[in-house]
Order: structure tokens, then C-alpha cells, then sequence
């Protein structure tokens, strides 16, 4: 294993990113959509820097020892680079297209004199009450708040010195875009440039030589190194603390005086962080709310399909489930399935249990509903809560303490254990079918699902289904996994037998090979990190089997390279769904075995969660995955190739032509092709 390389995770990220980037320099892709990948690129950027970053800080004192460029430094650079290209995007192609349809967007120019009486009335009547300029000082105790943004003001009074004040800027509290219309098209202005307008509305006197506007990103991670007591009260008290993390990054304006930046860093202990000189205007992950309202600027919209009409479940979804298995694939068919599962089951007079995992709550879920109503009925409802889903986790303790108080049992994730798996069970009082069981390959949440890309299996298959019940109580017992109580003939379990399963079908495929069969692997994810089933792939490789994997972001496979994976391609698909499922497809001498799951390829996933990949056996389902997969494989228009030095390889020229999988797949669910 040692024999093989191995790509760096945070450099294939990046990566992923600027794919992301790429779409929003197509000119094919609507103009709207555009501004909202250039807004999922700054936030994922940020993201990057509150997650990712700290850690490869951390390391910089070690790569300086070591041969090569260290990876900090080339993950500054690569992300420069990006940085310059999303300016360019932005400037030369996105700003001439909104004002081709009449949206002047005003950015790195003052704010014309015709808005200004409109401008002054917004900053008095809507702004001021929320501005708290404060004089910063050697000894200041004021607190640069983690991605807020602040204007950093020069200012002079007579007979004084040069001050420096910090104004904040409340986008908490008010919009980020103020839309003016005229007779010439609808001006939009961001909300710094009009308190910048008006700042001498609030240095009454003074001299105002200069203002730049900053923000400081802050390190993410929760400390919780102590397992034991009450976690989730354990997690709301360090959620308030998180925000107060160690700055990995200070952004700041063009033209900011040395002077001024260096009493910045010193002041505020930014010695540490990464110091970047940016745009005029930060958080640009607030592009998603840029208002602009034309429908044809946007995607063409796509209803979503109904699979289950009443002509084809006459009586209730769960009859519908004992005589066929049926599945739903989100979002191009209606997640109402979903809901109905949830929905029969808190009215079902036969149920007498459900258990379900909850890892993303929605902020309104209707499926955290139907359990409270479940539990008020008399069912006895188990949910077990994941209390460390990042950034979800004041959200998941809202709802589980909601759900308590209505006599549901929440049973809340150890530290030492996460749980990533995606299922639901009901069980009743049905002697020949007790059990109906839910496997996904994303979060139980309505609200992602209109624009993730998941599979969810519904079926009544008992055998798999009680072993699903096997699994919940052991998870109520909320102990470190130990692979020996449970023998799973069926489901794939991290922490007992999903490596080790994965591992042996793919050593199936490659003893197929040596013997002169035909011998394949297809694989869909959203990350390849783990170098225990990469190396087994490299070696399936170097046996002959053909490897097709997409993965969406991080891969740390390396395709390409001579007597390690030259049967392996890998390609990327990004387009307006976020590809999300999990899909994992082996030859088999023909005989294919299909699975699903929530588990990615990743350390975290294989080591230290729960996870949960299932089989197909539902011929028509597999029948129709294995389709489903084969028109993402021939992608040219969204998927890229990846290449041996992580370069997002396009398929086709940017003439639209070609397949394209996502209407591909909606028109095949659909009945159009």
C-alpha cells in the first residue's frame, strides 16, 4: 500500500471548487444560476477556511521541514489563483449580463449622484439605528465577530490625530442589497457602499481620509474532547463559543493604509492568520439573495414527477410497500412519498414503534412533526439525534428537545460515535409483516432534498429490516461499535463489516479478472479519501478490472498513473442539483450486486461513524439504478474528467450538446425518453 500515491485531501477539494467556479464562467448557464454558483463558490471558500484551514496551519511548521511545497502554501496559491478567475467572472462577463436585462449592479464604483437622495433616506430611515461606530485602540476588548463584516474608517478631527474607528455593518439585521428602480433599469447597491456614502453622518466635523471594508473568517471546531456528561447542553455552550475561534484568515480592501493593517493584526491577534488583500466587497456568498426576478434568467423549471399516483397505490403507501419495494429519487421526483411514510405511520393504528436517525433537521420539518404527532398518538417513537452535524447543530437540539417534550425518545450520539446512516423503521402489530423499513442516501430533510440528488429505498424486506432493528437497539446503548454481537447477512455497517465487505467484492472483481472474466466497477460518491480501499482499487486496477468512479469532491485517487490505476476514470459532475447519492455497483460474472448508502469513502466515515449501504434486490430497481448511473457515466455536457494532477478535464465544448445526465434523468423518470 505504501507503493502507491495518494492525492492531498484539501488540494482535491479545491478543486471540487473551482469546478464549481468553471460553471459560473459558462455562458450557457443561465445568467442567474451563474451569480448563484459564484455565491456557492464564496461559500464554500469560507467554509474551507473555518474547517480546513486550522488544520493545515497547524501542519505548516511541519512542511517547512519537509521536501516539496508545503500544502498550505500551495492552497494559498491555488486559491489566489481562483480568486483572480472569480473576479474576472464577475466583472467581465456577470456584471455585462445583468446590465444587458436592466440590473445595474454597483460594485468597485462610488454610487451614482442620482441615487443619492434615495440612498440618504435608506441609510436614515433603515440603517443608522443598527451602526455602533467603536474607536479601536491599543487596548481595545472589541471582538471581530467570525464572517461579519465591518468598515474600517480613517478619521480626523481638528486638532487631533488620525483615529481609526470600526463601523459595523448589520447584515444581520437588514439586507445586503438595496434595489433602486429608475427609468433606465433597477440599480442594486451593496449595503457597505451606502453606509460609506454617509459616513459623515456619523463623524459630524471630521475629516474622513479613508474606509475598507474587512471581515475575519475564525476557526470552527468544537472542543469536545470530554466524552462524558450531558453532550448535547455540552454542545450548546461550546455553539456559543464557536464563533469566538482563533482568526485563520483576515480579509481586507485594496488601498488600506500599512499602518492601519498592522495595528489591525496587532490589536486583534491576527498574526496568525492567513492576511488577504481581497475585492471591495467581502461575503459574497450573498449573491444568493442578489434581487434579481426573471424567469429567464434562471433554470427552466422542472415540476417534480409524482411516482406514486393513485391509480398506483388505490389504498396506503404502506400496502403499496408489503407487495413491491419502491423508491424515490429526489428531486426530481416528489420527496410527498417521504412525507406520506412518516405521515401513515404516526396515524397507523397497527404501528407500535418507529425509529428514525435525524443528521440535518429541516428548520420546519414536517417529518419531525409527524414523529411528535406519532408519539401523542401512542407510538413509542426512538429518534436518534446527531448532535455534532456541523453548522446544524443548534437547529438538531431545537428539534430534539422539541420532540422530548412530546414524548418522543431522543437518543443523542456519543462523542465517541457518530452517526451518518440515513434509515427509518416501523414496526407493527402484523405477525407475516411487522416491519417497514426507509434507507436513503441523504438526510431525512424536505428542505435539501429539492436540490440534492439522493435515493430513497422503501421496502418490507424482513430479513434486512430486522437487522435494521439489531442496529437501533444497539445504538440506544450508546457504546463504541464492537463487530461482534451482530452478524449483518444484509446491511453494510461501518464500524462492523462495510470495509470488510467492500474489500471482498472488490477482491471478487479481481480474482474475475485474473481468470480471463469480465470484470468491472462502477462507483458514484460525494469523497474518496480512505487509502485502505483506494489501495484495493489501485489494485483491482493493476488486475485489469474497469473502474468508473464520480465523485464529486474530494478524491484522493489518482487516475492515470502507469502500474497503479490506468483502468481507473474518474469524472465530476456539477450542474444545478448538488450530486449527493452514494452508489456502488460490482459485475459480478454479469450478476450484478448494487448497493446504496450514506456512506463516502472517507476516514470519518469508515473509522469513526455509522454508516449504512444496503442492497438492491429488487430487480427493477436495480434494472433501473444501473440506468440511472449509465447516463451519468455518459455525461458530456456537466461532467469533466479529472486528471492525475486533480485538473477538471471538460468532455465537450460549451455548445450545450451532448447528454446532459440531470435531464437525462428527469426525462427518463418522467417517461419522456
Amino acid at each position: 500500500m505504501s507503493a502507491y500515491f495518494f492525492a492531498d485531501r484539501d488540494i482535491s477539494w479545491l478543486s471540487f471548487n473551482e469546478r464549481v467556479l468553471q460553471e459560473a464562467g459558462k455562458d450557457s448557464v443561465p445568467l442567474n444560476e451563474r451569480v448563484k454558483f459564484l455565491s456557492i463558490y464564496s461559500s464554500n471558500l469560507d467554509e474551507f477556511y473555518r474547517v480546513r484551514m486550522p488544520a493545515l496551519l497547524a501542519l505548516k511548521k511541519i512542511d517547512k521541514e519537509k521536501s516539496g511545497i508545503p500544502v498550505y502554501r500551495q492552497a494559498v496559491e491555488i486559491i489566489n489563483r481562483q480568486q483572480d478567475e472569480f473576479g474576472r467572472i464577475f466583472n467581465e462577463s456577470v456584471l455585462p449580463g445583468l446590465n444587458r436585462y436592466c440590473f445595474k449592479l454597483i460594485y468597485n464604483d462610488r454610487i451614482p449622484e442620482k441615487l443619492k437622495e434615495a440612498t440618504t433616506h435608506y441609510f436614515f430611515t433603515q440603517i443608522a439605528g443598527f451602526l455602533q461606530p467603536i474607536l479601536i485602540k491599543g487596548n481595545t476588548d472589541f471582538f471581530l465577530e467570525n464572517n461579519q463584516l465591518y468598515q474600517a474608517v480613517v478619521v480626523q478631527y481638528e486638532s487631533t490625530d488620525e483615529q481609526l474607528y470600526l463601523v459595523n455593518i448589520p447584515t444581520n439585521n437588514i439586507s445586503r442589497f438595496f434595489r433602486i428602480t429608475q427609468e433606465d433599469g433597477d440599480y442594486i447597491v451593496f449595503l457597505e457602499d451606502v453606509i460609506r456614502q454617509n459616513l459623515q453622518y456619523l463623524f459630524p466635523g471630521a475629516i474622513i481620509s479613508g474606509s475598507y471594508n474587512l471581515k475575519i473568517t475564525r476557526d470552527a471546531e468544537l472542543d469536545l474532547r470530554d466524552e462524558y456528561g450531558d453532550l448535547a447542553k455540552k454542545i450548546e455552550k461550546q455553539l456559543k463559543k464557536r464563533d469566538m475561534g482563533f482568526a485563520t484568515r483576515f480579509l481586507y480592501e485594496p488601498g488600506m493604509p500599512l499602518r492601519h493593517l498592522q495595528d489591525m493584526i496587532e490589536i486583534f491577534n491576527l498574526q496568525k492568520a492567513s492576511v488577504v488583500e481581497g475585492g471591495k466587497h467581502h461575503n459574497l456568498k450573498d449573491l444568493a439573495s442578489l434581487p434579481v426576478h426573471n424567469a429567464s434568467l434562471s433554470y427552466p423549471f422542472w415540476p417534480a414527477i409524482q411516482s406514486l399516483k393513485g391509480k398506483d397505490i388505490p389504498g396506503t403507501l404502506f400496502a403499496a410497500i408489503e407487495k413491491e419495494d419502491r423508491i424515490v429519487h429526489a428531486p426530481y421526483e416528489s420527496y410527498d412519498t417521504i412525507i406520506r411514510f412518516f405521515n401513515e405511520a404516526a396515524i397507523d393504528n397497527s404501528v407500535e414503534k418507529i425509529y428514525t436517525t435525524m443528521y440535518r433537521v429541516a428548520s420546519d420539518s414536517r417529518i419531525g412533526y409527524a414523529l411528535i404527532s406519532a408519539a401523542k398518538n401512542g407510538k413509542k417513537v426512538s429518534v436518534l439525534v446527531e448532535l455534532k452535524a456541523r453548522f446544524d447543530e443548534a437547529n438538531n437540539i431545537r428539534w430534539a428537545q422539541k420532540m422530548k417534550a412530546a414524548g418522543v425518545r431522543i437518543i443523542y450520539s456519543s462523542n465517541i460515535l457518530k452517526v451518518h446512516a440515513k434509515i427509518a423503521l416501523v414496526k407493527r402489530k402484523n405477525p407475516k409483516v411487522p416491519y417497514l423499513g426507509l434507507l436513503a442516501t441523504g438526510n431525512l430533510n424536505e428542505s435539501t432534498a429539492r436540490f440534492y440528488t439522493d435515493h430513497i429505498l422503501l421496502t418490507a424486506y424482513q430479513p434486512m429490516l430486522a437487522e435494521m432493528e439489531s442496529l437501533f437497539n444497539f445504538l440506544r446503548k450508546k457504546k463504541k461499535a464492537n463487530p461482534h454481537p451482530f452478524v449483518f447477512q444484509h446491511l453494510l455497517v461501518a464500524q462492523f463489516n462495510l470495509q470488510t465487505r467492500f474489500l471482498e467484492m472488490i477482491d471478487r472483481e479481481i480474482e474475475n479478472a485474473k481468470q480471463g472474466l469480465s470484470a468491472s466497477i462502477t462507483i458514484k460518491m460525494n469523497n474518496l479519501e480512505e487509502e485502505v480501499l483506494i489501495s484495493k482499487l489501485y489494485d483491482a486496477s493493476n488486475a485489469g478490472v474497469k473502474i468508473n468512479l464520480i465523485v464529486r469532491s474530494i478524491c484522493r485517487l489518482v487516475p492515470g498513473i502507469p502500474g497503479q490505476s490506468e483502468n481507473i476514470t474518474i469524472k465530476r459532475i456539477v450542474d444545478r442539483y448538488l450530486e449527493h447519492g452514494r452508489i456502488f455497483i460490482f459485475h459480478n460474472e454479469g450478476k450484478e450486486e448494487v448497493y446504496m448508502g450514506s456512506a463516502d469513502w472517507m476516514n470519518r466515515n469508515i473509522y469513526r461513524r455509522i454508516e449504512v449501504c444496503f442492497p438492491i434486490y429488487n430487480e427493477a430497481i436495480k434494472k433501473q439504478m444501473i440506468e440511472l448511473i449509465a447516463l451519468q457515466w455518459s455525461d458530456t455536457v456537466q461532467a469533466v474528467l479529472i486528471d492525475k494532477n486533480l485538473e477538471n478535464i471538460p468532455l465537450a465544448k460549451e455548445s450545450g450538446q451532448g447528454v446532459r445526465s440531470q435531464e437525462a434523468i428527469y426525462k427518463f423518470l418522467s417517461g419522456q425518453i
